[in-house]
């Protein structure tokens, strides 16, 4: 394009609030497209690598720097269907997450409403009874326990763990919601919660506030989109800005 204007490293670094040297990186990372060199060797830029930067940081924001880098260079690579794959990739994990979301909410729901279930005899269960039932390892069990999500009693004399009909009911909510990527600080409110009143109102909040972050992860993705075909339809006219 050879009515680009020229710019220097250090607009783009004040325009995107890093350092000139994060913008060589990104050069050699592939984020952004070769630049031109002057006969001294300094980096010349143009609107080109403007829309680049824009396009990368947004993509960040919704994508993450990994995946976002991945999608750059890829283009720059010259495969812009590699690239618009990844996006795709991308999207359809979020959909995804928002589909298990839906089914542990419904789940957790039932679970939270229903009072305990009989187990199958009295004086409790075994950790290794409890980990059939729910098709885990006793040793997930022993590192829910470890992080204050689980508390069975002991079994006097023994000191074997008994799960309780409330402990078996715990242990199902912990692996649905695992099994959903919640973390332990998302979880252990929602089972003081239910320990503490009997009512699924923490667990309404968790979920909500997993929904919200999704929502805006998603919106997120979506400005990142618009700002990749910005820099596609800026990309197509040429090369950038001449060395001389």
């Amino acid at each position: 394009m050879t009515n680009e204007r020229r710019l220097r490293p250090v607009d783009l670094a004040r325009l995107a609030g890093v350092s000139t040297q994060q913008i060589r990186n990104y050069e050699d990372a592939g984020v952004l497209p070769p630049a031109a060199r002057t006969a001294s060797g300094y980096r010349v830029f143009g609107d080109v690598h403007r829309a680049a930067l824009l396009a990368y940081r947004a993509l960040m924001r919704g994508y993450g720097p990994v995946k976002a880098t991945e999608i750059m260079r890829s283009l720059h690579d010259g495969d812009v269907p590699g690239a618009l794959a990844l996006v795709d990739a991308a999207h359809a994990a979020l959909h995804e997450e928002r589909v298990s979301l839906r089914a542990a909410s419904q789940a957790l729901e039932l679970l939270a409403a229903q009072p305990p279930a009989p187990l199958p005899r009295s004086g409790g269960l075994r950790i290794g009874e409890v980990a059939a039932l729910l098709g885990v390892r006793t040793s997930a069990l022993r590192v829910w326990e470890g992080a204050g999500l689980l508390t069975p009693g002991r079994e006097r004399g023994t000191g074997y763990r008994v799960y309780e009909p409330a402990d078996v009911r715990d242990a199902r909510l912990v692996h649905t919601l695992r099994r959903s990527h919640y973390l332990f600080d998302q979880i252990r409110p929602v089972l003081e919660g239910l320990r503490r009143e009997g009512s699924s109102e923490a667990l309404r909040a968790a979920v909500a506030a997993r929904g919200e972050a999704l929502t805006a992860r998603s919106r997120a993705m979506t400005g990142g989109a618009a700002a990749l075909h910005a820099y596609l339809e800026v990309s197509a006219g040429g090369p950038g800005p001449s060395a001389r």
